[in-house]
């Protein structure tokens, strides 16, 4: 068997070391942060353990289930019904069933059933290769019409995307749209999924059982250079010490690879470096008043500069209500060199606009998470645009959340892709 070392410990890094131990490699796993989980871990919200970032499970998520099963877990899966909202023109309008979209007041008739039959249609199909060529501008306006997608659409990807938004690969918008829309408990009701404990439950079976197996996890010890030998990995410099290693699995952000791993031909470092991410910042609130009552709103308003929030306690159970507001962003943006209080202030401000209840006194605590590489743009064709998972350099494999494509960063996809690198490694 062979000597693994395993590059980031989020939940693509994880689920890598656990499948490597579990066939019987010797497994280092190497992590930069102070614990394990990567977007996935918890932090202490004034005595809540909470996700940095929000995460829920889908009913099409059967690589998580099936690790769950692995670690006898599966019984703290729970499923909750959950409503989408859209907020413009001043009120929220829920969204996401027929009735709903047919009570939407702000569509035509035509616009309505055209929409409808699209969202039904993208449920169905078994694919997307139809439609990788178009952009998902290019593909919402020829399905559901152009005043659709700019009553819908056009300000929640000018505020994700900004620059790229008209670039982005309607292969992506369609499979997140067939995601969300096939987990259901019927066409009238969406359901989604929450781990009891959070999706901390999960990450630390997972680095129980790499521990229990023999594997080690070296956290607080970042990765400096993977060193290579006659044209294979040999060592792994990080946080100081040397990593012998037969085979490498790298799971950190694309954007960092090139600087890692110097020894990999230039056309791979420009395959590497044409790929584009945008950050994250992310203010969540502790609130003593409920803001909406769906698990998520989408924002259309001109005046606000947010795309939507998500109420994570209409989804896990929680004493108190916490609500994520997500600003995704290129960090070419200023904005992205705001000050964490300019962000909070902003966003509550925004709560209290949608929802002109809720008082300041009901603000109990806010934090911020930032993530400078959160979000690919995924253009059109993106798949051709990847270097395979195994380098030239033999014994390393390299992949992040964008090798998901067309699926969006989840766990589910983490698992999948980090079991798939273990087996070929």
């Amino acid at each position: 068997m062979s000597r693994i070392a395993v590059l980031g410990a989020g939940p693509m890094g994880l689920a890598a070391a656990q499948r490597a131990v579990t066939l019987g490699h010797e497994v280092d796993l190497i992590e930069a942060d102070e614990k394990v989980g990567g977007v996935a871990a918890h932090f202490d919200f004034s005595g809540l353990s909470i996700e940095r970032f929000y995460h829920f499970v889908c009913k099409a998520d059967t690589p998580t289930f099936a690790l769950m099963r692995e670690l006898g877990i599966l019984n703290k899966m729970r499923w909750v019904d959950t409503s989408m909202g859209y907020f413009t023109h001043g009120k929220f309008h829920k969204w996401g069933d027929p009735v709903s979209l047919l009570r939407y007041p702000h569509l035509s008739v035509i616009g309505k059933l055209r929409t409808g039959l699209q969202m039904l249609l993208t449920t169905k199909a078994r694919d997307f290769h139809r439609i990788e060529h178009l952009t998902s501008r290019e593909w919402i306006e020829r399905g559901s019409g152009k005043s659709v997608y700019n009553n819908l659409w056009r300000r929640l990807q000018e505020l994700k995307f900004y620059e790229f938004a008209d670039t982005v690969s309607a292969s992506w918008i369609a499979t997140r749209i067939k995601r969300i829309g096939t987990s259901r408990r019927s066409i009238f009701q969406e359901q989604l999924g929450y781990i009891e404990g959070g999706s901390e439950t999960l990450v630390e079976a997972i680095a129980d059982d790499i521990r229990r197996k023999g594997g080690t996890i070296h956290l607080e010890t970042p990765v400096e250079r993977v060193v290579v030998k006659d044209g294979r990995v040999h060592l792994v410099h990080a946080g100081g010490k040397k990593f012998k290693a037969e085979a490498v699995i790298s799971t950190v952000p694309i954007p960092l690879v090139n600087h890692l791993v110097p020894d990999l031909p230039q056309s791979w470092k420009d395959k590497y470096a044409a790929i584009r991410n945008i950050g994250i910042v992310c203010p969540i609130f502790k609130l003593r008043k409920s803001v909406m009552p769906h698990f998520w709103g989408n924002i259309v308003a001109e005046d606000i500069d947010i795309p939507g929030l998500i109420e994570f306690s209409n989804l896990r159970p929680l004493a108190d209500t916490i609500v994520y507001i997500p600003y995704y962003m290129p960090t070419t943006q200023p904005k992205w060199h705001w000050e964490d209080e300019q962000f909070v202030d902003e966003a509550f401000g925004y709560i209290r606009r949608i929802n002109p209840t809720i008082l300041p006194d009901d603000l109990i605590d806010a934090k911020v998470g930032r993530l400078r590489y959160a979000q690919p743009v995924y253009q059109p064709n993106f798949r051709d645009k990847l270097p395979s998972v195994q380098t030239p350099i033999r014994g390393l494999q390299i992949a992040d959340t964008c090798y998901y494509y067309p699926e969006d960063r989840g766990v589910a996809e983490s698992i999948r892709y980090g079991r798939m690198m273990a087996e070929a490694a």
